[in-house]
């Protein structure tokens, strides 16, 4: 059956597309020109101070002025004055004497060319991201294509899967073109009879060759979907999934993938154990509120392994997911964009999961996502072979050059103590001179990113994020780049509890150690400032390392902070939501109310009842939720001073998925995943502080 004219592609909209790419890259290329001919201007120190008291003030003035022009006007000066500094580093301040100084020197300078080229990528990738909307699908259901909805498990607990795979069942599609399959690589029998009792399907194999990827592999043989939509075994879909996708799928048949966001019901340890960790954006937030977006208006968005959809031809044109890395999700990406598809990124969480719990859980999970990323980077580096454009291998490099993060990190963090507890100047300029190009470069950097990535991502919560997981990384960053075969998947826990709160000396020992050396340097520079006769240049360059070597003590212990795992005593997660519920008394007396949270467990509403009922008794909660009434059995479990506090009741399969249509169903379920102010750095730098006294709280007193 052929589709309507009117869903068929519309050429120019990819034209228009074309078109601001081709202004954006002009406009890039003249800047460029213009940052060349600011970064090689020879100036005195004088005139270097000047300059950069007048990027600075001209950032404050245009940084008023709302507007994407504007944006792209202040990356570029910032590019410009980033890339003076690194010019003026690597032409006047690397004369060394001896080769340990030599070394340390040429070091620091790599790792800030490193910091500088990825200043710039991100600059390229995120100035102007494309804000996509949902697009219609034909009113006749009859033009609505079959989907397949895989849902592949290992080794997580039951009660994990089974809201993913009611809330796939439930999700709005004719019954006749929807197939959801558990792909059971732990090939269990009670995931088997409850696939029967719920009506999905479910596959295994002989083997779990290939991890992930053979496992959906192994699913694409044998089905015939003509999309599929993959979700991790905790990432719960909205019913509404499919219809706010499927629209741009059917508009444009070159399109291969499109991904939507993981969003996280549940806090992440960042999240859970800092004190700030709730007042900013999740760490997950910056990838998928902005760098996806940016990707999307170069065409480079790619698939994450969860809460997607893919075109059936498009897998099979490439011989299926990739199975060369442990991140199969983006080398599939990869391989179709090398093959001329294209992809598409929706910012619109349709789906929600449980965050990593632990923090050691959440390290051995970015272990994984870097080793595949550097993988990639040695196996199909984007910057090689045919298929992409320059805009796609730029984008690439940059997602897979961000986890060489870790040496970096390291080096910037114990760059101080060369000086501070080795006597050597890595630095071969004066305390000012540094001051003067150093300055300017970061202020502008800061502030820069602070207008580019708003409420995504505040200032310095980066640095602690890399922090946390960089000297773990350094070992597996080298062994990878050696040899890039090595290394296997691994599952991320899920859905665990926590009786009691303890500091996981696993996570953090090696912080633990770094912060020591680093309080050792400070130690060192405070006694040369107070109790030291120097000269002064010598007692200039104290206070600039010990103000550094301050910042990396400050970033390091916001690290150790997450180390100290708060309680969990919740087997289900609350979600906040404000709902009319009609409450059915077993006397027949029907109470109105709104409630305040809701999990699968349970709910809290607000109910005014004269007479309330006691502990244990049992009433029926009637919702609303857009798909027709819901009403579910539930008891009480307290009722008092207008709260009522619920637990839900389910008899049978069909009650469990009501309750996961009326936690997880809804569209609007997760549409306030961004509302986090806007980044102001000093408020920002504030939280960090705030977060770093909570390392010192009393064992056992909660994290507020």
């Amino acid at each position: 059956m052929t589709a309507p004219a009117r869903f068929r592609p519309a050429p120019e909209g990819a034209a228009i597309r074309l078109a601001r790419q081709a202004l954006l890259a002009l406009f890039v290329a003249i800047g460029l020109a213009l940052i060349w001919s600011a970064a090689s201007a020879e100036l005195t120190p004088a005139e270097q101070a000047g300059f950069a008291a007048a990027t600075i003030l001209l950032f404050l003035i245009c940084n008023r002025f709302p507007g994407r022009a504007m944006t792209l006007f202040l990356a570029l000066l910032s590019a410009a004055v980033s890339l003076r500094y690194i010019v003026w580093r690597v032409t006047e301040t690397l004369a060394f004497n001896g080769f340990l100084q030599a070394l340390l020197g040429t070091l620091l300078a790599l790792a800030e060319l490193y910091a500088v080229i990825v200043l710039a990528l991100g600059y390229v990738q995120t100035s102007w991201p494309l804000e996509r909307k949902p697009e219609a699908l034909p009113a006749d259901p009859a033009f609505w294509p079959t989907v397949d909805v895989f849902i592949p498990t290992y080794n997580e607990d039951l009660a994990v899967v089974r809201a993913t795979v009611l809330a796939a069942l439930g999700i709005d599609w004719p019954r006749e073109k929807l197939r959801v399959y558990i792909l059971d690589d732990g090939r269990r029998a009670s995931f088997r009879a409850f696939a029967e009792a719920a009506g999905a399907g479910y596959i295994i194999r002989p083997d779990n060759t290939h991890a992930k990827a053979g496992n959906l592999n192994h699913a694409l043989a044998r089905t015939d979907g003509a999309f599929i939509a993959v979700f991790d075994c905790d990432h719960v879909p909205t019913r509404a999934f499919l219809q706010m996708t499927l629209g741009w799928m059917l508009r444009d048949p070159k399109l291969a993938v499109l991904q939507t966001p993981h969003h996280f019901y549940s806090p992440d340890p960042f999240q859970r154990n800092l004190r700030a960790g709730t007042r900013v954006p999740p760490e997950g937030n910056m990838f998928y509120g902005l760098v996806q977006c940016g990707d999307d208006f170069w065409n480079a968005s790619f698939f994450c392994g969860s809460c997607a959809v893919l075109r059936r031809s498009a897998l099979e044109a490439i011989g299926g997911f990739a199975v060369e890395t442990v991140t199969e999700d983006a080398h599939t990406a990869l391989r179709l964009h090398r093959a001329g598809w294209s992809s598409a990124y929706l910012r619109l969480p349709l789906a929600a999961g449980l965050a990593t719990e632990r923090l050691i859980l959440h390290i051995g999970q970015r272990i994984r996502w870097a080793r595949g990323m550097l993988q990639i980077l040695r196996i199909d580096n984007p910057l090689l072979g045919p298929g992409l454009t320059l805009a796609q291998r730029l984008c690439y490099l940059n997602a897979a050059a961000h986890f060489l993060f870790a040496i970096p990190r390291v080096i910037f963090l114990l760059a101080p103590l060369a000086f501070l507890l080795l006597g050597r100047n890595i630095i071969a300029a004066s305390p000012l001179a540094i001051l003067a190009y150093a300055g300017p470069h970061i202020v502008h950097a800061v502030g820069t990113n602070a207008r580019i990535q708003r409420n995504w991502r505040h200032s310095f919560w980066s640095e602690i994020y890399e922090t946390v997981l960089a000297l773990f990384l350094v070992r597996v960053t080298l062994a990878t780049l050696v040899n890039p075969r090595r290394g296997r998947f691994n599952v991320t826990e899920k859905g665990g509890l926590l009786s009691n709160g303890y500091f996981d000396m696993r996570a953090v020992y090696p912080n633990l150690i770094l912060a020591g050396l680093l309080l050792l340097g400070l130690l060192r520079g405070l006694y040369g400032l107070f109790f030291q006769q120097t000269t002064t240049l010598g007692f200039q360059a104290l206070l600039l390392n010990s103000i550094w070597v301050t910042f990396s003590l400050l970033i390091v212990m916001a690290a150790l902070a997450v180390g100290r795992e708060a309680r969990q005593a919740r087997a289900r997660h609350r979600v906040n939501a404000r709902l009319p519920a009609t409450l059915w008394l077993p006397d027949g007396r029907v109470i109105r109310g709104e409630t305040r949270n809701l999990s699968l467990g349970g709910a809290s509403l607000a109910a005014d009842c004269a007479d309330a009922m006691p502990e244990g008794a049992r009433l029926e909660v009637e919702f609303s939720p857009g798909g027709g009434p819901a009403l579910l059995p539930a008891k009480v479990r307290r009722w008092s001073d207008g709260m009522l506090q619920l637990a839900w009741q389910p008899a049978s399969i069909a009650d469990e998925s009501r309750i996961v249509s009326v936690v997880f169903g809804r569209a609007d379920a997760w549409l306030g995943w961004s509302d986090y102010p806007s980044d102001r750095p000093l408020r920002s730098l504030w939280l960090v502080l705030v977060s770093i006294r909570g390392l010192f709280r009393p064992r056992g007193e909660p994290v507020t």
